[in-house]
């Protein structure tokens, strides 16, 4: 990010998904870690667990003036429902990333990044589903840099219970790794077209 610039990111899911919770590490991240500013809004459906739920997280290195994101610079979709409601909001040239498990896309915009993930399966194997959350963030700061690796995985352990902080490193490794290897693969494609 370059001096006094914003990213609004949007995260939608369903609750009991730890969407919440996912906006409010990526916040701590940015504030306590990373020496931006952030602001986290949230929003819950009529109905509490199971239904439609999003988290909107502003980072910057300047003041922030309003904190409410309608058109979202990074959409992270973890439900169909997230998707289909809000995926229209995301502006041209934005970033989306979604979990491949629960969210079934259309072509996306041609002017977006898009990166996908199975948040959800990788957090089965690791023994909870609802550490999904966490795949995802580790994920997002290996893809988007919306602040650094180390902040993120420092706000997450200090935001999970004592007893589950091995196994939320795991997730969020998990989900970082990924990341970088989606990196890899893509810099690898760009190469070779260039040489060809």
């Amino acid at each position: 990010m370059t001096l006094n610039q914003e990213k609004h990111i949007l995260v939608t899911g369903f609750g009991g998904q730890g969407i919440i919770m996912a906006g409010d590490i990526l916040g701590k991240a940015a504030t306590i870690y990373d020496g931006k500013n952030a602001t986290m809004t949230q929003n819950y459906g009529p109905e509490a667990r199971g239904g439609a739920c999003s988290s909107q997280v502003i980072i910057s290195t300047g003041d922030i003036l309003f904190p409410s994101v309608s058109e979202p610079q990074v959409l992270v979709c973890m439900s169909q429902e997230g998707y289909t409601k809000n995926i229209k909001s995301l502006r041209r040239g934005g970033t989306f990333i979604w979990d491949t498990d629960l969210v079934k896309t259309r072509k996306p915009d041609a002017t977006w990044k898009t990166y996908h993930i199975p948040a959800t399966r990788f957090a089965e194997e690791l023994g909870n589903t609802m550490m999904a959350n966490i795949v995802m963030l580790g994920f997002v700061a290996a893809v988007e840099g919306l602040v650094q690796i180390d902040a993120l995985r420092k706000a997450v352990l200090e935001s999970v219970p004592p007893n589950t902080k091995d196994n939320n490193a795991k997730a969020f490794d998990r989900g970082c790794e990924y990341g970088e290897a989606i990196l890899k693969g893509r810099a690898k494609q760009e190469e070779s077209r260039d040489q060809a």
